[in-house]
């Protein structure tokens, strides 16, 4: 009797840990390759709209240290990752066909270009008689789970929340796998590409970022290790996350959760657990919180589909005043504007990839409310240079600012200087980041 192959096909779940694809590909085969393709469209493209750069290089550095990090954990388990770069739907099948696996493992994905490709790797399976079996990688609850189907899940955060807090209990994590089925065949495994190949020059973390993000799911547990039992900052965390510089004013999970180094039920796993010995706040809460809003964020993109991304949003209301004014984009997005609040923030954003909720808001504020630009501007140089860009909360989040976005309040306006005065009393963030 022939043994039963399956390829693992890693997404945006670049972890062991909590990774329902791999565990039951472990139930099912009794071989295993596990594969990462850097999709060149992905890699190398460009914004569909505006052509910036589909992935800048924070971004591409994370990304390439969690895949590395990936491939040695599963060498410590006696297996490899295949490493390829090209269009997933291409290579993964025609690893499937020569080596005649019997299904492909993923987790699924929800918003259009990924579900291009995992369709279009689909229907070339399905010629060979192979088959797609998706997990679920992304979110806290599971869609069975939910007291309401996708289609009805309630448009406003605060009913979601509510409903699904009183009715849904969250699965605990799966296992960290310590075996694993491995290939024993001649298979070139590939080598990982340089971050020259993927189009950026290699560069130097900037010594005033709030936090060094390093990729890879041993980073990833490390910093979930040292915010819950190294600093305890998650007692705090409802005081201290509208701050702005320094590592602990925020979890600082978002990279980390963004490429699936970190598992959200791991998260909220461990949060459980502090709680239990250190007690609960309305901080440790408030994790929890923001989890929620991650979910509902990643439900209303497979609810609405691609409204997320057009000018009108959810709402299909577009702000005629809003017009695709290049000069004035170029001046926010290199802090340029003269509001010095505005400007260190798209600095730091600049210079690390990175930038509190905080900063986002107000920047996303004054781009759409003060200079009138195209929202769709900003969302889609986000895309771009953030290390953390998750599609739905990024485009989600611009919804909101936008006013097109599900939200009750129809004015999301924020007073730049009083939010300065409110944020950065003592100009001590405006001179980290404006102060040569």
């Amino acid at each position: 009797m022939s043994a039963k192959i399956g390829i693992v096909w890693f997404r945006q779940d670049l972890r062991l840990h909590d990774n329902e694809a791999l565990t039951e590909a472990i139930q099912h085969c009794d071989k295993i390759i596990p594969v990462y393709v850097f999709d060149e469209r992905v890699f190398l493209g460009k914004t569909r709209q505006f052509g910036f750069e589909k992935t800048g290089k924070f971004r591409a550095k994370f990304i390439l240290e969690s895949v590395e990090d990936l491939r040695q954990s599963l060498r410590k388990l006696g297996s490899d990752l295949v490493v390829r770069i090209g269009k997933p739907e291409a290579i993964i099948f025609e690893l499937a066909q020569q080596y005649k696996t019997s299904w492909v493992f993923c987790n699924r994905e929800r918003t259009q270009e990924e579900l291009e490709v995992q369709d279009a790797l689909e229907e070339n399976l399905w010629t060979i008689g192979q088959e797609m079996h998706y997990s679920r990688g992304k979110l806290l609850y599971y869609t069975s789970d939910l007291p309401f189907p996708i289609t009805q899940t309630p448009e406003v955060f605060t009913q979601f929340r509510k409903e699904v807090e009183r009715a849904v209990q969250i699965r605990e994590p799966f296992p960290t796998p310590t075996t694993l089925p491995v290939f024993d065949f001649d298979l070139d495994i590939g080598t990982m590409p340089s971050l020259e190949e993927l189009g950026h020059e290699p560069f130097e973390q900037d010594a005033r970022a709030a936090i060094q993000f390093k990729g890879g799911e041993t980073a990833g547990l490390q910093r979930l290790k040292d915010y819950f039992w190294g600093t305890e900052a998650a007692k705090t965390y409802f005081d201290t996350r509208n701050e702005m510089l320094g590592s602990d004013y925020s979890t600082k999970f978002s990279a980390w959760l963004a490429q699936g180094c970190l598992s959200p039920k791991q998260v909220y796993h461990e949060l459980k657990v502090f709680e239990q010995e250190k007690g609960e706040t309305k901080g440790t809460y408030w994790i929890f919180f923001e989890l929620l809003w991650r979910d509902f964020f990643r439900l209303m993109a497979k609810k609405h589909g691609n409204k997320l991304f057009l000018k009108g949003g959810l709402r299909d209301l577009p702000n005629r005043r809003l017009v695709d004014d290049f000069q004035l984009f170029e001046t926010w997005k290199e802090g340029r504007t003269d509001v010095p609040f505005v400007d260190a923030n798209m600095l730091e954003l600049k210079q690390t990839g990175f930038m509190s909720n905080r900063g986002r808001q107000n920047v996303a504020s004054y781009l759409v409310n003060d200079l009138k630009v195209n929202w769709q501007l900003g969302a889609e140089y986000f895309e771009s240079i953030l290390i953390d860009y998750d599609t739905a909360s990024n485009w989600g989040n611009w919804n909101y600012i936008a006013g097109v976005g599900n939200d009750p309040r129809e004015d999301r306006y924020f007073n730049i200087e009083n939010q300065a005065r409110q944020y950065d009393p003592q100009g001590e963030y405006v001179r980290h980041w404006m102060e040569v």
